[in-house]
């Protein structure tokens, strides 16, 4: 693989990455939506809690000129603020922030009635509720407030419930003591909550603010205001056209996810099922990687059925070819069987017994041949399908028990062993792949073969030369091919080389031929155990 390749097949996603980032975004979502409902209620109730305040500010401003226009001294009114609740930005600024936080503000009861007192303030309250009682009547009918002044004392002197004292309020006792304040409370309602109400927290809370009344660092009184933040629900549908291009953004990014699951992973399997259909018709060609995957996963999988494509029709071919050298092999001696058998069937009662034994001799050296040939069939099909095994064999061993054999053929060698040797191969198989080699030496006409072995890359790499007729040059491309022989008329089956490549590649070794000045030169790569270690 080259590194191009390499780097292509790198940048590609897996198809768990796929998955993992459509299910995460389906997830997040709804999580997303309820975030946002969350952020929008909330926001919500902050936008109610400044209005309120700027009713505050107003109706505190139109209080203190109320006071001052009823008191002939007002240095003494009121009680004086607290050192640490005077927070003045300078000396004309002292702005007042919300305060609610409707994910972190913790929603009380509703608020209790106030306990009714005697009026005990120092100025006249009914000069207070005439000249406040039809501005704050006005006021509640635009912005739907429940509105109370109390004293520095905590009691309503204007609005409603006015005389009773609410000082006992957290929110009013804040108050009191310099601080803004806000709290929510529950509110009660006559009505059924509507059907999506569960999902929103702000449904059935009331907002009340607590706005203390300061003038010259003295707490003149308390703007007690409330109001029920307005509902999301109907806020959504008063906001409908924007909840639509919402929605509508919504839609678009599902169908963008669904564009690219399709676009990362339907599409391009699609395609190989298309290959896969034309390959299974006879349209060889069809079957190639497929261009640009976005997916490694689909890649490989792309690749692996080109691959498995082309070992099918490497391995029908070689059914093909195999089939016809068979049937040729066979046919041959089997036509000469037949002949002979005619002959001394017609004209047997007219030879000689000479001519009689030449052709049942015919018939018998066939019949041999056959048997050969069929045994040689026998050990090819054992090693074209052979799963290899990690039974280990000394490499040593196996000359030592092949050369003095071959030696008393008339073949002399010249060895170079290795020092270890332990080939991951039966003792079986390595014999055979040597023996061949020694068999093949000895029917070209060799005397001499000399083996070196050299261990690199946890793989033996063995020298096999002789010193016999060697290999034509027309001939190089052929000896590995299956019955392939150049001594058909003395036997040769043509199965010997093609049966020691099986061997090795089913071992994963391989075997060639190498140019030489005298003989044929064979080089084989072996499997050392070593390299099983490593694996």
């Amino acid at each position: 693989m080259t590194s191009s390749k390499r780097t292509r097949m790198e940048g590609r996603f897996r198809l768990r990455t796929i998955l993992l980032i459509v299910n995460i975004t389906v997830l997040l979502l709804p999580l997303f939506g309820l975030v946002f409902f969350r952020l929008y209620e909330s926001e919500l109730v902050r936008q109610t809690e400044m209005e309120l305040i700027s009713q505050a500010a107003v109706i505190s401003t139109l209080y203190k000129q109320t006071i001052a226009s009823e008191l002939d001294n007002t240095d003494t009114y009121g009680r004086e603020v607290p050192l640490e609740n005077r927070h003045k930005i300078d000396e004309y600024y002292t702005p007042v922030s919300p305060v609610i936080r409707l994910s972190e503000t913790r929603i009380l009861p509703p608020r209790p009635d106030g306990v009714l007192v005697e009026q005990t303030t120092d100025f006249p309250v009914s000069e207070v509720q005439a000249q406040l009682s039809s501005f704050i009547k006005d006021v509640r009918k635009t912005t739907l407030s429940g509105i109370k002044i109390l004293d520095y004392n905590g009691i309503v002197v204007a609005g409603s419930e006015v005389g009773r004292d609410f000082s006992k309020l957290a929110e009013i006792s804040r108050a009191m003591s310099g601080q803004y304040h806000a709290v929510l409370r529950e509110r009660i309602s006559d009505e059924p909550p509507p059907a999506l109400a569960s999902i929103s927290r702000g449904t059935n809370i009331r907002l009340f603010i607590a706005f203390p009344i300061i003038e010259n660092d003295r707490i003149w009184g308390v703007v007690y205001i409330s109001r029920t933040p307005q509902n999301i629900l109907k806020h959504l549908y008063e906001v409908k056209e924007s909840v639509f291009v919402a929605f509508i953004f919504i839609l678009a990014l599902t169908l963008l996810i669904a564009a690219f699951t399709s676009y990362t992973i339907s599409k391009p399997i699609y395609r190989l099922i298309s290959q896969i259909k034309s390959f299974a018709k006879g349209n060889e060609e069809v079957m190639v990687p497929l261009q640009d995957p976005v997916i490694k996963e689909i890649e490989l999988l792309s690749k692996s059925f080109t691959q498995m494509a082309n070992s099918l029709q490497e391995r029908t071919g070689y059914i093909r070819d195999f089939a016809t050298h068979v049937s040729h092999e066979f046919k041959t001696p089997l036509t000469s069987i037949q002949g002979a058998a005619e002959l001394l069937e017609e004209h047997g009662h007219t030879m000689s017994a000479e001519e009689k034994n030449k052709f049942f001799r015919n018939i018998t050296d066939n019949c041999q041949r056959l048997k050969i040939l069929v045994g040689r069939l026998l050990e090819l099909a054992r090693a074209d399908n052979l799963e290899a095994t990690l039974e280990t064999t000394s490499f040593n061993d196996i000359l030592e028990k092949l050369v003095p054999y071959y030696n008393d053929l008339g073949l002399d060698f010249t060895l170079n062993k290795p020092e270890n040797g332990c080939i991951i191969m039966s003792k079986d198989y390595l014999e055979t792949i040597f023996a061949n080699l020694f068999e093949n030496s000895l029917q070209h006409g060799a005397s001499k073969v000399s083996i070196s072995a050299m261990e690199k890359e946890s793989m033996l790499w063995v020298r096999v030369q002789d010193n016999g007729h060697g290999v034509s040059a027309k001939n190089r491309d052929k000896i590995f091919m299956p019955f392939f022989t150049t001594r058909r008329d003395q036997g040769g089956t043509g199965i010997g080389l093609g049966i020691i490549k099986s061997l090795l590649q089913a071992h994963q070794g391989n075997i060639k031929l190498l140019n030489s000045d005298e003989g044929a030169c064979f080089e084989l790569v072996l499997p050392l155990q070593s390299s099983l270690r490593r694996s």
